[in-house]
């Protein structure tokens, strides 16, 4: 049947990728070995360009060249949504409920993937664009969409789970779900070295 794929990128790297040897994951595998009955015919891969940190100031460099990476395969499309960064007051959590302390921190929130996700996942079905949906994502903020292609156009949306725990919320309205076991983010990496119009490019060195 003819699917889409909806990733959302950041509950992805968060819930399965973080501090693993699996960063450098070719997302149209994973897809063919999680959906192997599935005629896979787009991938919507939704994330943000992240900043420069103190602590990590490499971390856009990464990120870029795993975007060059994923615009290698050619049924990727890429959505970006943006950071906002701001200082903000916040209690200690040691701190006495009383007279608590506060520390200044830099407080930064990825804004528009799940809105934008939701969007291309309704005007999509909408335009009967697929017969099957796959969302990649535990965010129970994703229910209302997913519960409107389900009863309303009729059509069907699985779930796949980056995360340890599913969402109660998305397990009520999933026609299927599935979780990302290890032993296919393994089989799903892209090879050390890729080429492409630019040339050839290499995974980052701290991705080991």
């Amino acid at each position: 049947m003819k699917t889409n794929v909806y990733i959302d990128a950041f509950n992805l790297y968060f819930g399965a990728l973080k501090g693993t040897p699996y960063r450098w994951l070719n997302i149209a595998r994973l897809c063919e070995l999680l959906l192997p009955k599935q005629r896979v015919t787009s991938i919507k891969y939704f994330t943000a360009l992240v900043k420069p940190r103190p602590h990590d100031p490499q971390q856009p460099m990464r990120q870029q060249i795993y975007l060059r990476a994923l615009n290698t395969l050619h049924n990727v499309d890429i959505i970006l949504g943006h950071f906002l960064s701001h200082e903000v007051w916040m209690p200690l959590a040691n701190s006495s409920r009383k007279k608590p302390k506060y520390a200044k921190v830099i407080k930064t929130e990825e804004k528009g993937s799940d809105v934008n996700l939701a969007t291309h996942l309704l005007a999509d079905a909408f335009q009967n664009k697929f017969e099957v949906a796959v969302v990649v994502s535990n965010d129970s903020d994703l229910v209302e969409p997913i519960r409107i292609v389900r009863e309303q156009l009729h059509k069907k949306v699985g779930v796949i789970n980056p995360h340890t725990h599913p969402s109660r919320e998305l397990l009520k309205y999933a026609t299927f779900f599935k979780k990302i076991r290890r032993g296919v983010l393994q089989a799903a990496l892209f090879p050390p070295q890729l080429t492409d119009e630019h040339g050839t490019f290499k995974k980052p060195e701290s991705w080991k």
